[in-house]
């Protein structure tokens, strides 16, 4: 990891790259490396009835800080949320100029097996748009039938509850079973056991080039 300096998070809605990697990026950023969080769409469609259109993109904002992410770093886009596989070339597009602008070392996008459609729109557009780069595939246990948990980052108690604090800042969210401390850890702690420490967080190696 020591030459992957520009880390790229690919998250097709706010919120995904912190459930996903949220210790990692707490870690990588205390390390100082360069993080830029792209979120593709606002998911007006998903809010809560009366909510201000830019609800989640606020709630980004302080949840990226949280876990140490400058905020010029950080861009949300504004595709349809669910509507992703009809708007693949636009999305490639806006990935390719990324890739030209950001140069990233290391890309993470939702993991190989991840069914919804947004999330595996993401997936196969970034394969495109980065096949020169580094990729892991980060884990949302509820989107996917199997996970190839096959690459993993150390973290420690602090990484993980900067990872909780952050996904708390979804006050929109909060009904979801997933935001919860005990099961963010519990799956923490899961991924740690598989690498003889405590708490990692588990990705899927997609491409990695040294």
């Amino acid at each position: 990891m020591q030459d992957k300096k520009t880390i790229l998070v690919l998250a097709p809605h706010p919120d995904d790259g912190e459930f996903g990697a949220g210790g990692s990026l707490s870690r990588w950023a205390s390390e100082g490396r360069k993080i830029h969080y792209v979120a593709f769409s606002p998911c007006i469609a998903s809010l809560p009835e009366g909510s201000a259109p830019d609800l989640l993109h606020t709630e980004l904002m302080k949840a990226t800080s949280r876990l140490g992410i400058e905020a010029s770093k950080v861009h949300l886009a504004d595709f349809p949320v669910r509507m992703f596989p009809a708007m693949r070339q636009e999305i490639l597009e806006m990935m390719v100029k990324m890739n030209k602008e950001m140069k990233p070392d290391l890309v993470l996008v939702p993991n190989s097996q991840d069914i919804h459609q947004d999330h595996h729109t993401i997936f196969e557009e970034g394969l495109r748009a980065f096949k020169h780069c580094s990729i892991i595939g980060y884990e949302l246990p509820w989107n996917s039938l199997e996970f190839k948990s096959n690459f993993h980052v150390r973290l420690t108690k602090e990484q993980v509850k900067r990872k909780y604090e952050a996904i708390s800042e979804y006050k929109s969210q909060v009904k979801r079973a997933h935001h919860d401390e005990p099961f963010l850890e519990g799956l923490a702690r899961l991924r740690g056991t598989q690498i003889g420490t405590e708490f990692a967080e588990a990705f899927e190696l997609i491409r990695w080039i040294s």
